[in-house]
């Protein structure tokens, strides 16, 4: 019947309940001819399909690296204490709440609508209601990069963290991949969901069922995709340019957030003195060009750094003859090269990035200097301010975490600290991208926060002037407390305590958002801008605790998820009652309601 369908397209379809398997139809294996004779239904029932199959591989993924290394990290860290509890925490972050969103939710909900398809052939549904879930992605994608370094830190510092990462690394499940590898895997998942979903739309007539609760899951799982492509191009980036650090032997420091490697590549450098040709290697940076030659070395090629070239006043011009082809200058402050290519493609290639190089630079240099031309007025007066007029005194970097600017965390690698020469506050590179003249440094032009530069200067930036950072997009935990407690499920103070975290009771303010009613946001205080942490609360499980937890505090409760248990305790009996049970109820993913007028601010 399947091969009549296909072959006559008679109206009858075939049954998918029972022989999925067998009808599972993969569009790469069809010929054009057979492609062309699929029905709408089955095309569509094909996509849908394939989500079902990529689902089902990818929470083996998820249990590989929450069931298996990271359970066996944190055995081992718990049991011997050979490295921090804190570094496998840090590494695999909030992947127990993802593997139990999948294992425990879409996984399930795809394979029963799968099962049903005859009598409710849509998937549309199930990923509008979920596709909120995802947000819990973004804390991932955010600590992706320290995650990285810590595990490259601790692969190197201890030999027992590095045996079990290798022991469960040979075994079969892994598929001869590395850690790192599949912590990649979900970074990579939600674009794979967006391109799937549009496939399913495209195939999809305007007018089906399915149509609008597709677009509106699109919409949804769109917005997340965008972080986590933005992630992996901010990976990419970083891996280039490690690949370079290594290539030169780890000698140039070139591994900051604010590089960007351009093009790398063999050339041939004539000699000023006799012409010959020596083989070199070129490395074209947004800000630089790195003049290489060869190490020698038994294994393994290396260079080393014999010239720099700032791109700012670099100068690109042919220099071709009859005698010598495919040639060009370069020239800069520090030293003029002349280049021979050995190809005109490669000559082409090398004259294009430069010059866009070039370009670029003049343009970010025009920018400047329109926004500092006021400056260099006769009668231009700074503003009536101490700042600027007397070195600051600096706050000690260590002794800081976050960009005092936009509270993002540093790291030795994306996001340096830099020091404000203004106001002395420690910040990252995008919230100090500015540059104001300071009267203690001769009226010479250093780097200042936005807010300095503000100051200093009279005017704010022009919004050409500012980086996408200036208009980056709200973190998941920048929502505001008061706003969100006005319209909340629940909110009040409780004191609350992180199993083998290692710190004691902390009061916070809690809130669950009527717009988010499965998330838990915690908050130092009623009025805060920004939560300290949020907590997808699905999955989880509510209980009062035993007594092997020696609970000193009365009315207390504990939400336990794998590896993650989390202690709460209210000011009375009837707080703890309604906590318990608007935890419970979100963590088996049922629809919450607000707590009535009057209830929903106890505790403060």
């Amino acid at each position: 019947c399947q091969n009549l369908c296909r072959r006559s397209r008679c109206c009858c379809r075939p049954s998918l309940v029972g022989d999925r398997n067998s009808f599972s139809l993969s569009l790469s294996s069809l010929s054009l001819s057979d492609q062309s004779q699929l029905s709408v239904q089955q095309r569509v029932f094909n996509i849908a399909n394939e989500l079902l199959h990529t689902e089902k591989a990818y929470v083996s993924r998820l249990y590989l690296l929450d069931q298996v290394f990271c359970s066996s990290l944190l055995e081992e860290a718990r049991s011997r204490s050979s490295f921090p509890l804190d570094v496998v925490m840090g590494i695999f972050s909030n992947i127990c709440s993802i593997y139990c969103f999948h294992q425990q939710f879409l996984l399930p909900a795809l394979e029963k609508r799968m099962a049903e398809w005859d009598v409710n052939p849509r998937i549309g549904d199930i990923l509008q209601k979920l596709a909120p879930f995802l947000k819990m992605y973004g804390e991932y994608v955010k600590n992706f990069d320290r995650a990285m370094e810590l595990v490259n830190t601790w692969m190197e510092r201890s030999s027992q963290f590095k045996a079990i990462v290798h022991h469960i690394q040979r075994e079969e499940r892994c598929g001869n991949l590395t850690l790192q590898h599949h912590m990649l895997e979900p970074v990579q998942r939600i674009p794979r969901y967006e391109l799937l979903l549009k496939d399913y739309l495209h195939r999809l007539p305007g007018d089906h069922d399915d149509f609008k609760d597709a677009q509106k899951s699109l919409e949804l799982i769109a917005t997340a995709a965008e972080h986590s492509n933005t992630a992996i191009r901010k990976m990419e980036r970083m891996r280039k340019l490690l690949k370079v650090y290594e290539l030169l032997g780890g000698e140039e420091d070139i591994v900051n957030p604010t590089n960007e490697l351009i093009k790398e590549g063999h050339i041939l450098k004539l000699s000023a003195k006799n012409g010959t040709s020596q083989d070199r290697y070129l490395i074209l940076f947004n800000d630089r060009l790195l003049y290489c030659v060869p190490k020698l070395r038994l294994i393994g090629q290396k260079f080393g750094v014999r010239a720099r070239i700032d791109v700012d006043g670099m100068e690109l011009k042919e220099s071709s003859s009859i005698n010598v082809p495919r040639t060009f200058l370069v020239s800069g402050k520090q030293r003029s090269l002349e280049l021979q290519a050995r190809t005109e493609e490669e000559k082409r290639d090398w004259i294009q990035a430069i010059q866009a190089t070039i370009q670029r630079h003049e343009q970010t240099l025009a920018t400047f200097h329109h926004l500092n031309c006021s400056l260099r007025d006769e009668d231009y007066t700074p503003p009536n301010s101490p700042l600027g007029k007397r070195a600051p005194t600096p706050i000690r970097e260590k002794e800081v975490t976050l960009c005092m600017k936009c509270q993002e965390p540093f790291n030795s690698i994306t996001k340096r600290r830099h020091h404000c020469k203004a106001c002395g506050h420690v910040v990252c590179g995008k919230c100090s991208e500015f540059r104001a003249r300071l009267l203690y440094d001769n009226n010479r032009a250093n780097r200042v926060c936005i807010a300095c530069y503000t100051t200093l200067v009279g005017v704010p930036p022009s919004p050409a002037s500012l980086t996408s950072s200036a208009y980056r997009r709200r973190s998941i935990l920048e929502k505001q407390a008061s706003v969100a407690a006005e319209n909340s499920v629940m909110c009040s103070f409780l004191h609350h305590m992180e199993k083998g975290a290692g710190r004691g009771w902390q009061k916070a303010w809690f809130v669950i958002p009527e717009n988010e009613p499965l998330v838990l946001y915690i908050y130092g205080a009623p009025q805060d801008v920004k939560a300290q942490r949020s907590v997808p609360l699905i999955g989880f499980e509510v209980s009062l605790p035993e007594s092997c937890d020696r609970m000193e505090r009365r009315f207390a409760f504990k939400i336990s998820q794998s590896h993650l248990t989390l202690y709460f305790s209210a000011d009375g009996e009837e707080l703890q009652r309604r906590w318990t049970e608007v935890l419970s109820r979100a963590g088996r993913g049922e629809e919450l309601q607000m707590i009535p007028e009057g209830l929903d601010s106890v505790g403060i």
